[in-house]
């Protein structure tokens, strides 16, 4: 069952996830999301440092800080991928945001298949601002056809080793179910989306209208960005965001 929690320190409630990272979040009354994109990624420890800098700035907390959005050189293994988990949510834990297993930051990691850095790096980040607004705002995290939290990838993931156009079909079905759930979690549907993202190598443009267009973003669009998901054999991922404003940092 899915369950909604209020982070009331950082003014957002989240979807709980797996340990790494929330599948969701949006601001509570009386907040609402700023998404910065950085010009260019810049290595993990600097981004750190820098949205540590950024929130200093406008009088936020560090537990303002709701979402993230990294860059990583290629897909890990499970356990390289655990090994990372558990170094990135150090610092969440270091900022009061993580705490007992339990994270509230929502995050998309995947690998640029071109101009891939040279390590994991920061590619955007978003946290609350106290507005009084009539536009709810929220940020849904990636997620690709692999069920999260129920063991290791490779048992859930939908098509395993497949990249058939018919495999191609299931997986952006999958994944479009989660994306939907999640927006349905915190009250929302694809018409409040103002950005839908797709993280894929494979040629899925015959599945672009039918399949994703058309029933998620008949207004919003879709950015098909050319990159891997972080794990090894989860070959499409997504994220949906509805950020209240955006800027570049």
């Amino acid at each position: 069952m899915t369950e909604v929690i209020q982070f009331a320190p950082g003014g957002y409630r989240y979807i709980k996830g797996v340990f790494q990272y929330s599948a969701g979040v949006s601001a509570l009354p009386g907040y609402a999301i700023e998404r910065v994109r950085l010009t260019k990624s810049v290595p993990l420890a600097e981004g750190f440092a820098l949205v540590e800098s950024h929130l200093a700035s406008l009088g936020r907390p560090m537990t303002a800080f709701c979402a993230c959005e990294l860059r990583s050189p290629e897909p890990f293994s499970e356990q390289g991928f655990m090994d990372f988990n558990r170094q990135y949510v150090g610092t969440l834990e270091r900022w009061g945001l993580f705490k007992d297993e339990t994270n509230p930051v929502a995050r998309t990691n995947v690998c640029p298949e071109f101009a891939k850095p040279a390590e994991p790096s920061l590619h955007a980040f978003s946290y609350t601002i106290p507005m009084e607004t009539d536009r709810d705002s929220f940020i849904i995290a990636g997620g690709g056809e692999a069920r999260e939290g129920a063991g290791p990838y490779q048992n859930t993931i939908v098509r395993l080793r497949d990249i058939s156009p018919e495999a191609l079909v299931e997986k952006v079905r999958y994944v479009m179910a989660a994306m939907e759930g999640r927006l349905s979690a915190l009250g929302f549907g694809w018409n409040d989306a103002l950005s839908v993202q797709v993280y894929t190598v494979h040629d899925i443009g015959f599945l672009i209208a039918p399949e994703i267009i058309s029933k998620s973003a008949p207004t919003a669009g879709v950015v098909w960005n050319f990159s891997r998901p972080p794990v090894i054999n989860i070959e499409y991922e997504m994220d949906v965001r509805g950020a209240f404003r955006e800027i570049a940092l």
